[in-house]
């Protein structure tokens, strides 16, 4: 089974605590992928060539997102919400599906996913301890793929740096 993404990758050094803190809290999910946010998922992305999709990225500006504490998800999942900038995310959604009427996407980053075994080290005095509000600004968009649930990989990757 092979699935497509397009992905905000936080930028590398953007929080150092990050990525240490999620292959503590959810080793799973660190070896996936790195920390992100999902901007539109397989279904809403399927049946349109990447071409289309890189032409309308390339009009789009960089997106900033502002997250806040984090909270869990169905019993030891922990993410990131996603407080200040979702109307921007939504309307990035918006442009690159060229519609208005998509469903609505929380934007968040995944610390812990419920779906993956609950790691020794995702205890609640880790995460209470967290430097938020955390502003993390994207300059880019990536597609991504994986193949039978393997560790996702970048296809292509799209400079935000148009104004729209």
């Amino acid at each position: 089974m092979v699935r497509q993404q397009l992905t905000l990758f936080v930028p590398t050094g953007t929080a150092p605590w990050l990525e240490p803190l999620r292959q503590t809290v959810d080793p799973v999910q660190f070896a996936l992928i790195a920390a992100h946010v999902t901007l539109c998922r397989e279904d809403e992305i399927a049946g349109l060539d990447f071409s289309t999709l890189r032409e309308r990225l390339s009009l789009a500006s960089p997106l900033a997102l502002t997250f806040g504490v984090p909270h869990r998800v169905d019993g030891h999942g922990l993410l990131l919400p996603c407080v200040d900038g979702a109307p921007a995310f939504q309307q990035l959604r918006a442009h690159v599906l060229d519609s208005s009427t998509i469903r609505t996407s929380d934007a968040h980053i995944t610390l812990a996913h419920p779906r993956n075994p609950r790691a020794p080290g995702n205890v609640d005095e880790r995460v209470h301890a967290l430097p938020v509000p955390l502003t993390v600004t994207f300059p880019s968009v990536a597609l991504i793929e994986q193949h039978d649930g393997r560790p996702w990989e970048m296809r292509e990757s799209v400079v935000l740096a148009g104004q729209r």
